[in-house]
């Protein structure tokens, strides 16, 4: 049911905002430039008479479960059970505008006027069953959608549904309307089973993979040579010819679509159109020389880039060869990575010429309203002649090619007047999805031989993302100059404490393209300032926890790692100490972090930590992870369990980032097309999971999809360093990559004479 369907109904109850202009993203930060007012109001709860309770949000559920605790923050205010909520997301026909689903902010911010409608809708009921049952409104109380007189709960009652026949209320949403008091919550706190699982688990139609439309054809896309490359003049402008007698012989191929670099086919089965466009003929015209990306860290460090101060304090450079101290520097280098979403991106497309219906797109997007913006201006029509639908899809945790796949269907739909589904081919996805950027994260250190930090002087160097839609940029609907986003200062700045210390940020164009992903720049920040203060601690002799609680001046985050440290076991160590000979080398690391993500200073989620326990095969390089304490802070929890599952898939996929993952480029190109070329962790080397959730009921609930992510590969490296004594500074801890750091440090020991001959 779409918004105006809604409001236009009797027997409903609606808590409403007035349309408003959406918010402008701020100076050097991406976001939607859309300017589009609807006309009607947008819905946040709407209660009906024939007994349905909904709910809208315009933030899409990623896996994280956010469906069911939006539903359980509903019925907690309306005292029904949460099965009785239906939540819809995403849905930009009938959900409000709250922007992208991101910086894990749906619960922490996006909630607030839900939670708000539901109490405002709350009292509107109370009024009306007041005047039916001659009851003040005081006395009256409320449980599964009816209310009574709180004195006699066997007496006369009133179904929300009975209130409402016959009635069109609608209510002027008020952010101020009073809410629960937490300590008298039933269903918010409580564990609850995710709604979503049960259509997955039965085959209903929940993914945009699936979905099937009267008429509907399949079209395939032929992208161009430059091979994950978004800016340049060569972008939109290397189409040649094509030859569309190369696929005549192809039975039920329908069209041959070509606009500028966009090239598609359209056919009546998949089959056909995977054929067709495997063997269309197409010339591409020469490309110029493309930059080196063999060494990342290195194109990232030469080129150019604004600073960008953020923070200074003191005067690290007045500590810097004071007696008893010891200066350090270091450089971290992170990976480009991939979202690597298990199944490639997919979109149904149903274009209309004006006047003949409303263009509707089905997508696994994570942006509904922006990618309305973006499709608008690929195909220069108004955003309200178009809906999108927003559906389950792989996962993303960040702009994968969910909303490229739509601009293809689209364009495809539009050249062959009906609807068009669209799936991307593995290769497609793996090597045109915006990666997640490289890093390259400059510190320099002082610490006191009695172990105080003293100077902590810290510059991080992030190429912008943005990777506007590929469509427009293949069709040059939108130019491909590279922009300069300021995204680096995630987390920039350290949590612990020092009288001298300098942050800052280079902010440098994209090399690759490439866009958000989970983390941001956070995550390799973390991994920079929690590797160095493992490091700092081990150069003062000083236990690792130790060090950490004296420099934290904040006592949620010592309070959380304490937790941990006693949940894992933790005890004082002495730092890479192993004996020279050991063959399987055992290690012990902690991380902590607080994921602050936006702008700088920017905004906190929850706090987390993780202590791991590994052991590193001196001969082969192999590491092998058998534990991992993670421990969380996210003030009020929802869903427990919802929490629990974002601190298991933060945790599942950091440690495949931080071990496997890493984007192979040839000549300035994506290389890495499938999963020979980009391994994931699998099933046999999860380790052992075990996770503390700090009792916070009541404190302010905070973002947790990607917290527990964030200290992950500090608390990898520092392991690796327990165990061996060598510092890794680069992702991922590759069997290669430690042999080579063992090697480095002479030690690395040579394998048995057996297993030299079988090698």
């Amino acid at each position: 049911m779409n918004r105006s369907e809604l409001l236009a109904s009797v027997g409903r109850l609606a808590v409403i905002r007035r349309p408003a202009a959406p918010v402008r993203p701020a100076a050097g930060q991406p976001g939607s430039l859309s300017t589009y007012v609807p006309d009607v109001p947008e819905v946040f709860v709407a209660i009906l008479d024939d007994g349905r309770i909904l709910a809208f949000n315009g933030h899409v559920d990623l896996g994280t479960g956010i469906r069911t605790s939006l539903g359980q923050i509903v019925a907690e205010e309306l005292d029904v059970p949460a099965r009785r909520v239906t939540v819809l997301l995403g849905d930009t026909a009938a959900t409000p505008n709250q922007g992208p689903t991101i910086a894990s902010a749906t619960i922490q911010i996006s909630t607030v006027p839900l939670r708000c409608a539901a109490a405002q809708a709350r009292g509107a009921l109370f009024e009306l069953a007041a005047q039916r049952l001659g009851v003040a409104t005081e006395q009256l109380a409320t449980d599964d959608a009816q209310i009574f007189c709180a004195a006699n709960r066997h007496g006369a009652r009133v179904t929300f549904a009975e209130l409402l026949a016959g009635r069109s209320m609608t209510l002027e949403l008020d952010t101020g309307t009073p809410v629960k008091d937490p300590s008298t919550y039933r269903l918010v706190g409580r564990s609850s089973p995710r709604v979503d699982l049960p259509a997955k688990a039965t085959g209903a139609l929940t993914f945009v993979h699936d979905m099937r439309v009267p008429g509907m054809l399949h079209g395939r896309v032929v992208r161009p040579p430059y091979s994950g490359i978004d800016s340049g003049a060569f972008v939109g402008t290397s189409f040649e010819r094509v030859e569309r007698e190369s696929v005549a012989h192809i039975a039920g191929v329908r069209d041959v679509v070509v606009i500028g670099d966009f090239v598609g086919v359209v056919a009546e089965r998949e089959e056909q159109a995977i054929r067709a466009a495997r063997e269309l003929r197409v010339k591409w015209k020469p490309l110029p020389p493309l930059g080196s990306l063999d060494d990342p860290g290195a194109a990232i460090s030469a080129a150019p880039a604004k600073r960008r101060p953020l923070l200074e304090e003191g005067d690290v450079e007045s500590v810097r060869g004071l007696p008893g101290t010891t200066t350090l520097s270091r450089t971290y280098v992170w990976p480009y990575q991939m979202h690597g979403s298990i199944g490639p991106s997919c979109s149904v497309a149903d274009y209309r010429e004006p006047g003949k219906g409303r263009i509707t797109v089905w997508s696994g997007t994570q942006n509904p309203v922006s990618l309305r913006c973006d499709l608008a201006t690929l195909l220069q029509r108004d955003e309200a002649d178009i809906d999108v639908v927003r559906m389950e899809a792989a996962g993303c945790y960040g702009r994968n090619c969910a909303d490229d796949v739509c601009g293809d269907a689209l364009l495809l739909s539009r050249a062959v007047g009906a609807p068009v589904r669209v799936q991307l081919s593995r290769a497609d996805e793996h090597t045109w999805e915006p990666k997640g950027c490289g890093q390259v994260v400059d510190v320099t250190g002082t610490v006191s031989d009695d172990g105080r930090l003293l100077g902590y002087d810290f510059v991080t160097r992030y190429p912008s993302n943005d990777a506007p839609l590929l469509a427009s940029l293949l069709t040059g609907a939108a130019a491909p100059q590279a922009r300069v986003f300021e995204m680096g200062d995630r987390t920039a700045v350290s949590p612990y404490e020092s009288p001298h210390r300098r942050f800052a940020c280079d902010d440098l164009a994209p090399l690759v393209r490439s866009s958000w992903f989970r983390g941001v720049s956070a995550l390799p920040n973390s991994f920079a300032h929690d590797s160095f203060v493992d490091e700092m601690a081990a150069l003062t002799g000083c236990d690792p926890l130790e060090f950490r609680l004296r420099h934290l001046n904040d006592t949620r985050a010592a309070e959380l790692l304490e937790a941990v440290a006693v949940r894992a076991g933790w005890t004082h160590r002495k730092r890479g100490s192993k004996a020279a000979d050991e063959r399987y080398a055992r290690g012990h690391g902690i991380a902590y972090a607080r994921y602050v993500h936006s702008r700088f200073p920017g905004f906190g989620a929850a706090w987390s930590a993780w202590a791991v326990e590994l052991v590193v095969d001196r001969v082969t390089g192999q590491v092998r992870v058998e534990r991992i304490t993670v421990g969380q802070d996210t003030g009020t929890m929802i869903n427990p369990d919802g929490v629990r599952h974002q601190i298991h898939g933060n945790v599942i996929q950091v440690l495949s980032r931080s071990l496997k993952e890493r984007v192979r480029f040839v000549d300035g190109k994506v290389a890495s097309r499938e999963w020979g070329s980009y391994p994931i962790l699998t099933f046999p080397e999860l380790p052992a999971v075990d996770i503390v959730l700090m009792p916070r009921q009541g404190e302010p609930p905070l973002g947790a999809g990607e917290s527990a992510s964030v200290p992950g590969p500090a608390a990898l490296a520092n392991a690796i360093y327990d165990a061996t004594g060598v510092r890794l500074l680069a992702p991922p801890f590759t069997q290669e990559t430690v042999r080579e750091g063992l090697r480095a440090a002479g030690k690395l020991l040579a394998a048995e004479p057996a297993q030299a001959a079988n090698n």
